[in-house]
């Protein structure tokens, strides 16, 4: 179990929990909200398998990292995964993000550029901006993030039990794709969380992207389930897709917001296919898309 400390709040040291396992071509996983990089269980042995070296870490707030009443913004968080990145001396590595963590990739490039960066990934990531504005009409409305704000803030641990119900399509996937110990263990996993961050990092989701999206200039893979009711797919992974230039979008058929988990057997295949592409940056050519059954 390894830390590095990013900061301070006070006498206190803020610090990150990471895990590294692995040799090869780095691959570094940053976890969605409200869970921590355990969420990629499905995913750290096919990676190995492939041949890469493979980083997760816990965002500030969640899982075994420090828990902060400040730096929940975008601009701490790419501080916090530079920290990383630079204490492991990096190079050539792909960025993987899930949801939140689709934040970190854009804004880590829009801030810190590409320089070592070989790939991007974004797996039913936030960019490039969820809320609804008058430059903005594909957003999300203003009032359904405050709705969440309310009930995070009321009783938390009740929102988690209502979000992850979404969060999985229980209704249609219970029992098939993903069992009740599973959505249980997703719940332990955000019942742990900082209160501060859980609720703090709502703001967080309609963080506006596009000029960090607009300087992604390496290989990008967007992967979005077409039924995600957290992150809406004509939203999000298919709007991030076209601004990125020659993206490749990979479409989950009938796929959750963690589509990571439901469908690793479709998302698995497709990242490692991905990864294992020569990597070209600065292309121009015309988004790819293909659905996945």
């Amino acid at each position: 179990m390894s830390y590095i400390e990013v900061g301070k709040e006070n006498s206190t040291s803020v610090h990150l929990h990471y895990e590294d396992h692995g040799s090869g071509q780095p691959v570094v996983l940053i976890h969605g909200y409200p869970l921590s990089s355990a969420s990629w269980e499905k995913q750290v042995p096919a990676l190995l398998a492939a041949g890469h070296r493979v980083i997760a870490y816990d965002r500030r707030g969640f899982g075994k990292s420090s828990q902060p009443t400040t730096g929940y913004n975008y601009d701490t968080f790419a501080d916090d995964l530079h920290h990383l990145i630079t204490h492991l001396k990096l190079k050539d590595f792909t960025l993987v993000g899930f949801s939140m963590g689709g934040g970190e990739v854009a804004r880590y490039i829009g801030k810190y550029g590409s320089k070592g960066v070989s790939k991007a990934v974004i797996i039913g990531g936030v960019p490039p901006y969820l809320l609804k504005t008058s430059d903005n009409p594909e957003g999300v409305d203003a009032s359904v993030f405050g709705g969440i704000k309310q009930a995070v803030a009321a009783d938390r641990y009740s929102f988690f039990t209502e979000f992850f119900k979404n969060f999985y399509n229980t209704d249609v996937n219970l029992g098939k794709r993903v069992s009740e110990q599973a959505v249980q263990a997703s719940w332990n996993t955000a019942a742990i969380a900082s209160a501060t961050a859980s609720l703090a990092c709502v703001d967080t989701w309609h963080e506006d992207f596009r000029k960090d999206v607009a300087k992604i200039d390496v290989p990008t893979l967007v992967i979005h389930g077409d039924s995600d009711r957290i992150v809406p797919f004509a939203s999000a992974g298919q709007r991030t897709a076209k601004l990125i230039p020659g993206a490749e979008l990979v479409v989950i058929k009938d796929g959750p917001h963690n589509i990571a988990w439901t469908h690793a057997d479709e998302v698995n295949p497709a990242l490692t296919q991905f990864l294992a592409k020569p990597s070209v940056k600065g292309q121009k050519s015309a988004p790819k898309t293909r659905a996945v059954a």
